[in-house]
């Protein structure tokens, strides 16, 4: 299986304003998601969006800052399993690409691993934990 784009993450700094923003673009998000650390939203082609707030991230990443130019977006590819992620990782490092997280098994069930595109980006890879 090739990874497919399935997640497109935003880091917020304040939840509810970040959701306030989108709901005006057409997003139907419940009131109640304006006090929560992570949102989620399935657009009809079935890619998700995902809102996140600083502390979040800085749970898995304690190192976590916006990159350059304010970077607070990135992109999830679906791996079929534990495997391609550690494989995908690793060729995109040996690629020369920046490595930033190593792949592990995330406390949320997944095996995970980000690296970081040409200009910064955060791409994440990741599959369910079987």
């Amino acid at each position: 299986m090739t990874p497919r784009l399935d997640l497109v993450g935003i880091v917020v700094a304040d939840m509810a304003r970040s959701l306030a923003f989108y709901r005006r673009l057409g997003f139907d998000l419940p009131a109640a998601a304006d006090t929560e650390p992570h949102v989620e939203a399935v657009l009809p082609q079935g890619l998700r969006v995902a809102w996140d707030t600083e502390a979040t991230i800085r749970s898995f990443d304690p190192d976590w800052t916006p990159g350059s130019g304010g970077q607070r977006l990135s992109m999830a590819f679906a791996c079929a399993d534990p495997t391609e992620v550690d494989s995908c990782y690793a060729g995109l490092v040996a690629a020369g690409y920046e490595g930033k997280l190593a792949p592990w098994d995330a406390f949320w069930g997944q095996r995970y691993a980000t690296v970081h595109d040409p200009d910064g980006n955060s791409v994440d890879l990741f599959a369910t934990l079987t």
